[in-house]
């Protein structure tokens, strides 16, 4: 009986203790809420809340998935939830390294080794640091090319490319992680209004 009652006490104190951080974890997330508009226009500032109403969307459409959710895929054929979000890192990333001038090495394919929790904050704060790295007054597009290394080969394209590509990509993959939570029984957060870019009461 005393070791029924002490596995029961240790088994409360893990679901508490891992509560409180999966609670603090999703507190200190970016993009819960986005961020205030600029007060001016530019292209600059345009792309930046594109990529805050791309991170505002991410927050939430990965927010509370469950393992079931994570391993759905509509066909044998299809990429899982997890391996979509895997591509969501990557495209991140791409978008990420044009804004710092370097290139990619890797395609944005790749699958992540990492835990989804790791992948899901990662992703958040990549798309947080593009959107400031946009918001710098020295920030001009023209200054900033998507590059793709491999090996001795380098192929570069101008920013317009990476709007039309991960930018937009990423939009339609996030749009697909929503579709997927809600066919495995796990549908998104009606409060979070992707108009306002506020969670409603």
């Amino acid at each position: 009986m005393k070791s029924l009652t002490l596995v029961a006490f240790l088994l409360l104190s893990y679901i508490n203790v891992w509560a409180q951080n999966n609670q603090t974890m999703n507190t200190t997330l970016p993009y819960r809420e986005i961020p205030a508009y600029p007060e001016t226009y530019s292209a600059e500032s345009v792309v930046a809340r594109m990529i805050d109403g791309l991170g505002f969307r991410f927050y939430w459409a990965t927010e509370g998935l469950r393992p079931e959710d994570l391993a759905f895929r509509p066909t044998p054929e299809a990429r899982s939830s997890e391996e979509t979000i895997d591509h969501i890192l990557g495209l991140s990333t791409i978008v990420l390294n044009a804004l710092k001038n370097q290139p990619n090495v890797r395609s944005g394919e790749e699958t992540s080794p990492l835990t989804f929790e790791v992948k899901r904050k990662k992703t958040l704060e990549i798309l947080q640091e593009a959107s400031e790295l946009l918001k710098k007054a020295d920030t001009k597009l023209d200054n900033h090319s998507m590059v793709f290394q491999n090996g001795a080969n380098k192929t570069e394209f101008p920013f317009w490319n990476l709007i039309n590509g991960p930018i937009s990509d990423a939009l339609w993959h996030v749009g697909q992680v929503v579709t997927f939570r809600r066919s495995s029984g796990n549908p998104f957060n009606g409060k979070a209004s992707v108009l306002t870019g506020k969670v409603r009461e």
